[in-house]
């Protein structure tokens, strides 16, 4: 961050008078060198200038009085747009193909932003990454941005010390994707109505209960929502890894789900930024 502008310095050098006698201009020199402090300096995170925070262990970034009130940073190479008052990231950075690595980070008063878990076995769409508002639905990509974590579902129950709200998956869930339900990028039971569950292809639902493996926990990912907007697509989440690339969620190892869900915590506004 640069030093603060000092308006009263600008203001007074402006009204200077020249003088014809050396000694004038000197004693006018002391006079504003005194008169004028000097702007504090603002000591510079290693995060928000730039320069990705150390992804050894748990090292972590230097912490600054102004980082709260910043709203983007870039934490393990990925810039992070943050929501005011966020203090938990998880951070998506593609590397190849549809493999990424993500990390979990904390944000401290006393040590700024720290990486407290991570994996390299992540991975994202196999249609690729777009920016989120380009994304189409049905086309297997990621959406590149950042985005809310506030709620999570699950086949299993709920990790113990889990914060999110967690609903555990029923029989008849299904997470709605059909375009003319006014429940769009929602889950709902189809016992509930509202949706097409009977449809095939493009905008058919999707039925829980079908990804034994990869809905065993899952966050959700607020992408085109809580306002949807229709075909950009729905069922964006951080889940388990399957066999290979997903249909557009993130997903890794188990237990990074696990440990993810443990620690989230809806009053530190966390966010997940997805990068490459």
């Amino acid at each position: 961050m640069p030093l603060l502008h000092n308006p009263d310095h600008a203001g007074h050098s402006g009204r200077v008078h020249r003088t014809r006698t050396t000694l004038a201009v000197a004693a006018l020199a002391a006079l504003v060198s005194t008169s004028a402090p000097a702007a504090p300096a603002v000591a510079s995170g290693g995060s928000p200038a730039g320069a990705p925070a150390s992804v050894a262990g748990a090292a972590s970034s230097t912490a600054t009085s102004d980082e709260a009130t910043q709203r983007t940073i870039r934490l393990g190479g990925v810039k992070v747009r943050l929501r005011p008052g966020t203090r938990q990231a998880i951070t998506v950075n593609h590397s190849t193909g549809w493999h990424a690595r993500v990390s979990f980070w904390r944000r401290t008063e006393a040590s700024g932003w720290n990486r407290i878990a991570g994996t390299r076995a992540g991975r994202t769409g196999y249609g690729g990454l777009v920016p989120g508002p380009k994304r189409e639905q049905g086309t297997g990509t990621t959406p590149l941005g950042s985005y809310r974590m506030t709620e999570s579902f699950g086949l299993a129950k709920k990790p113990a010390g889990t914060a999110l709200p967690f609903h555990r998956v029923r029989k008849g869930d299904y997470w709605v994707q059909d375009n003319a339900s006014r429940y769009y990028n929602q889950l709902r039971n189809k016992r509930q109505g509202g949706f097409r569950w009977r449809l095939d292809g493009y905008n058919s639902s999707e039925r829980l209960r079908d990804y034994v493996g990869q809905y065993r926990w899952s966050v959700v990912i607020d992408f085109n929502r809580p306002h949807p907007v229709r075909h950009r697509g729905s069922g964006i989440f951080l889940h388990v890894n399957g066999d290979g690339a997903t249909a557009g969620c993130v997903s890794t190892p188990k237990p990074f789900v696990r440990q993810a869900m443990q620690r989230l915590t809806p009053r530190l506004k966390p966010v997940i930024a997805i990068g490459r």
